[in-house]
């Protein structure tokens, strides 16, 4: 099922799969993707798990406002959604900004949050002068501008030059991000510093992370797995900033793991 609902103020698409009553994932993209970046994970989790995914706000299908925007209000967007769609508490699964609602999410929300998996994501993300000189190209030439250099980030040179039909798809979600919506993320990504908080994270958690991953790299992940205590750290190898789409087999394996390991 796939549609929208009002919720935190904002119209929001989502899409439910996999059996009524079952546990719930909750699945969260990244900054310039939607809710499909998840697609290959959905045979695995949508047999036995109910699966929510959702576009984070000013992405996809779910309204772009004008302006900044903040973790919390993405954070809110998201509990927001939960309690919209009449649900207890989720296993939340981020990527990247994804990553970012779900450290926020256990910090201020914990009932809500059943299980984390953290894949390719940090506590904070410096220098903010690099998030305002994208802003500042995304303001002025559109996200299409950014595509090249995002590309190299979330994909080895091997996977860019295999000719995958998953890169095609890639680009049309870039493409498909609202100037709107980047900038307000870029924005909150920018002032985002959650890395004096981690102890506070209670959840059962996991780590994820490509071992080639430029953007969010394997030492970030490592301050996340030393910060939340009791967390496991998995590194995925021949994998950048997307390991759920270019080493699909190894990630769904360290996520089944994690899910099925009682979390």
């Amino acid at each position: 099922m796939k549609t929208t609902i009002t919720a935190n103020g904002i119209a929001i698409n989502y899409r439910l799969d996999g059996p009524v009553g079952a546990p719930v994932v909750m699945l969260s993209n990244s900054l310039m993707s939607n809710y499909t970046m998840w697609d290959d994970q959905m045979p695995l989790l949508a047999a036995t798990y109910r699966v929510l995914r959702y576009d984070q706000r000013g992405h996809g299908g779910t309204e772009a406002p004008v302006g900044s925007y903040s973790i919390e209000q993405l954070t809110t967007d998201a509990v927001a959604l939960i309690e919209a769609l009449g649900i207890t508490a989720v296993h939340f699964v981020g990527l990247s900004m994804g990553g970012f609602t779900g450290q926020l999410l256990a910090m201020d929300y914990p009932d809500k949050v059943r299980s984390l998996c953290l894949c390719d994501t940090a506590c904070a993300m410096p220098p903010s002068s690099l998030w305002q000189e994208r802003i500042d190209i995304a303001r002025r030439d559109g996200v299409a501008a950014l595509m090249p250099a995002t590309l190299e980030r979330w994909f080895t040179k091997k996977f860019r030059e295999s000719g995958d039909p998953r890169l095609d798809k890639v680009r049309e979600m870039i493409l498909g991000t609202e100037v709107d919506g980047y900038i307000g993320c870029a924005a909150a990504i920018r002032d985002m510093d959650l890395c004096g908080r981690l102890a506070e994270i209670a959840s059962p958690t996991r780590v994820i992370v490509g071992a080639d991953d430029p953007a969010c790299p394997p030492a970030y992940a490592q301050t996340l797995h030393q910060g939340i205590a009791g967390s496991s750290l998995v590194v995925l190898p021949d994998a950048a900033h997307l390991p759920n789409i270019e080493q699909t087999q190894l990630f769904n394996e360290a996520l089944r793991e994690f899910l099925a390991g009682g979390a």
